[in-house]
């Protein structure tokens, strides 16, 4: 009588132990992944320097003809691709998440738009540089956020609604970027173009600081929220009823998540399509195993760190890593739109 429970208790725990060790198992080859990627971009460049003289600098050892290499010029732009990769990577799969639709990724409904159009309104018409224009942008990424909630809430939040109200708000603040654009001078064309492409070219250490605590406090307030997030997917009230506050809930994920894509936009401009590629990328190796939130930071950061090696040194000519990015995330694009719309007959 009493087999039959005993077996299925047994069966899902044994169920749960495999999920459990095939969550481990990828987590840790894509952190040996990143680790190794790090590693060989600190070696290969214009030129080669060997990995024991590498760990030497990293050690910091003077060695004459690769200390300036690997620690002023290889190791902040590693640094810098990859807390910025990990930050859009975790904004993306929050509100992917959240609207359980993989087309609501901050790059694709704005939010990362917006930061990019507020420094180079800060860059032309204020003419502020530095931090100053970082501020601005993350402030315009945080404004759009709010904006295009508010005007997407109907007694609620569609994520349908929200996400094309997201793309018709990104038309047009890219119709005044590029009307900025056309205002600038020559000597300060060249610095908001970077704003508009996503780069990492000419990063600092200094740089690297304030997107780790922001990626250490604001990813760390999404991680901790990530019960109730995976509880969304089930649906709002189904998560009501299991005790999720969903307005609570979606405060702090819209919150954290804009807050990291605009930090991460503020370093490097709005770097294409790695917050809307992360997030299915790692649903893909995970399954359905628990949060998806740190192995879409992972695959985030492999993205942004491995589509600047290649942009740089890989193709017939150098490219900022947002062309990249944007290569690999254009076809996944409308390979959704074109699903979505045989589907559903409407995004």
């Amino acid at each position: 009588m009493n087999q039959t429970p005993l077996n299925a208790i047994s069966h899902f725990r044994h169920i749960r132990r495999a999920n459990a060790k095939h969550r481990v198992r990828i987590l840790a080859v894509l952190s040996a992944c990143l680790l190794a990627g790090v590693l060989l971009t600190l070696m290969l460049g214009q030129s080669f320097t060997p990995l024991s003289t590498v760990l030497r600098v990293l050690g910091g050892a003077d060695v004459p003809g690769a200390s300036f290499t690997v620690r002023e010029l290889r190791l902040p732009r590693a640094v810098v691709s990859v807390l910025v990769g990990a930050c859009f990577g975790l904004g993306g799969i929050a509100f992917q998440t959240m609207l359980r639709n993989p087309l609501a990724s901050p790059d694709i409904i704005g939010i990362s738009t917006g930061a990019s159009t507020g420094a180079v309104f800060a860059i032309v018409v204020l003419s502020l540089s530095g931090p100053a224009v970082s501020l601005v942008a993350i402030a315009a990424g945080l404004g759009v956020a709010l904006l295009i909630y508010t005007l997407s809430w109907r007694q609620g939040v569609a994520g349908g609604r929200l996400i094309l109200i997201g793309i018709g708000l990104a038309a047009m603040l890219q119709s005044i970027t590029a009307y900025l654009l056309m205002r600038a001078p020559s000597w300060t064309l060249q610095e908001a173009l970077r704003w508009i492409t996503g780069s990492v070219n000419g990063a600092q250490l200094d740089q690297a600081l304030p997107l780790f605590i922001a990626l250490l406090l604001f990813g760390g307030l999404l991680l901790s929220r990530r019960r109730d997030l995976e509880t969304l997917r089930m649906g709002d009230d189904l998560a009501a009823g299991l005790g999720v506050r969903l307005a609570v809930t979606r405060a702090v994920v819209v919150i954290t998540a804009v807050a990291l894509v605009a930090f991460a936009t503020a370093v490097s401009g709005p770097v294409a399509f790695v917050a809307f590629l992360s997030g299915p990328i790692a649903a893909r190796l995970m399954g359905r195993n628990g949060s998806l939130l740190v192995p879409s930071a992972l695959v985030g950061a492999l993205l942004v760190l491995l589509g600047d090696y290649a942009g740089q040194f890989l193709l017939p000519a150098r490219y900022p890593v947002g062309i990249v990015t944007g290569v690999l995330g254009a076809p996944y694009l409308l390979y959704l739109i074109v699903r979505d719309n045989k589907t559903q007959g409407t995004l």
